[in-house]
Formats: structure tokens, sequence, C-alpha cells
């Protein structure tokens, strides 16, 4: 379940790096470590974009002066969600790089119709490697996103993680064996050829240790059961998911209209 929360920016022109991923992820981790549900204390069953608005870019990043921000939070868990909410909007001011941000309303975002094969645009970078320990590079690796090997990595980390949710059966997972992602050729043309890239290294944290990674951003086709399209455009493709990596979106996608738009009466 995809919902787009939009926030009051209180202070136009402040900024957050171009990748902010890591600020979200440690304030969300906040929410849920000093939240009264200790059992979502080490939930990752959850995506989210970066921020959204109307930026300038300078050398310190993305300069925001719109006065609303957006940020796309993803859970098929409708009871975290709910909770999740419900912590957030306790917030009464957060504050994102020298962004100050209050939580104003949410909308839900209308539910998509994915068969075998469909076409996904990168909200945020896809991860196929992860660390193996501590100042490890093989997570920084690079490796063409047309190789065979690129697409079994986020197969086993697909599968690996629907396994985890508890919610398919061994028989399930077996028959989801069809998996394969088709990089957009003509993009990845362009890109090399205007010396721009779609791969680089970001930075991830993970109990106050930083690791780096290497995120891929392109459009691609993924060919799979339907039950596996519908989990990485809810809970994202590749590792990281819960650390702001791996959300995708429907090329041709008109989800985000703002029907069913709630607000907020959190006290």
């Amino acid at each position: 379940m995809r919902t787009r929360i939009i926030f009051s920016l209180k202070n136009r022109g402040a900024y957050v790096p171009f990748h902010h991923q890591f600020l979200l992820a440690q304030f969300i981790k906040g929410i849920l470590i000093f939240g009264p549900e200790k059992e979502y204390k080490e939930f990752t069953q959850f995506i989210f974009s970066g921020l959204k608005g109307q930026t300038k870019i300078s050398r310190k990043g993305l300069h925001f002066y719109s006065s609303k921000v957006t940020l796309v939070f993803s859970c098929a868990d409708k009871t975290f969600l709910d909770y999740f909410l419900g912590r957030l909007f306790e917030q009464k001011e957060i504050v994102i790089g020298s962004l100050h941000l209050s939580p104003e309303s949410f909308e839900k975002e209308e539910t998509v119709q994915i068969n075998e094969e469909a076409k996904f645009l990168c909200i945020s970078p896809i991860v196929p490697i992860q660390a193996a320990g501590f100042n490890d590079d093989q997570s920084k690796k690079f490796m063409s996103p047309e190789t065979d090997e690129f697409s079994d990595l986020l197969y086993d980390a697909t599968i690996s993680r629907m396994e985890a949710t508890g919610k398919y059966t061994p028989e399930q997972l077996a028959a989801f064996y069809k998996f394969q992602i088709v990089p957009d050729a003509d993009y990845l043309n362009r890109i090399q050829a205007t010396h721009k890239k779609f791969a680089r290294i970001y930075p991830v944290y993970d109990n106050d240790v930083k690791f780096e990674v290497r995120g891929y951003t392109f459009p691609f086709t993924l060919y799979a059961a339907p039950e596996v399209q519908r989990f990485v455009y809810e809970n994202g493709l590749g590792y990281f998911c819960h650390k702001g990596f791996g959300m995708l979106d429907i090329a041709g996608n008109d989800s985000i209209r703002k029907a069913n738009q709630q607000e907020v009466v959190y006290a």
C-alpha cells in the first residue's frame, strides 16, 4: 500500500544532500525505536522515496523552494502503516538536513494492475549486492544490468525477502522461478553517450557504521509472476529497501493522481 505524505516546509531555500535517503532512514528508525510498539523496533518491510518538491541544485545539494514537500512511503502491512502514520503525525516538526518540515496530510495512491510483464522506473537506486561485512568492497562492484548475473542477484534478493514475510508457502516460492530484468537499451546508450552515470556509490548506515554500496537507476522491463511484480512494487527491489533504496514506479502510471486525499486528524 503506497501512501503519499505531504509536509509543509517552514524554511524555503533550505537543502538536503542529493542522496538524502540515509537521513530519512535515520528519522524513520528513531520513530520506530522510541515508539510504544516494541514489535516494530526492527521492522523492515517498507520502502520510501526521497523528498520531492520544487528544487534548485547547488554544490550543497538540493534546495527546496516549494511550500509543500512530499514523500512516498509504501508497506504491504496495513497495521504497521497505520501505526507509522500515527507516530509520524505526532511530530510537530521534523528536521531533515536543514529542512524544517511539518506533517500536514497524506493520500493513498490508487491500486495498479500488474501482469507478468511490467516496465518500471527507479524512484530510488537499486542495490543488487549486499555488503558482506565491514569495509567490504564487494558491494561497490560494478556489473552490467544487461547480464544474467544482475537479474539473478535481484531474483535471489526478492525471493529471500518474500520468504521472510511468512506470507508465501515453499511451493509458491518455488513457482516464482520466472524472473528476468531487461534494461531499456536506448536509455543506457543515451546515458553513456553523454558521459552521465546510471550507477553510483551511495552511503548506507547501520548501527552508526557507514557502508558504501553501488546503486543503479534506469528504466527496465521485469518479466515475473504477478505476485512477484506486486511484491517489488509494494516492497522494493534489491537490498536496503528499508533504508531508502529500490523503490519503483510503473512507467505511465497515473496512481499519483490526488484521488482519495485524506486530511490527517491525529492529535
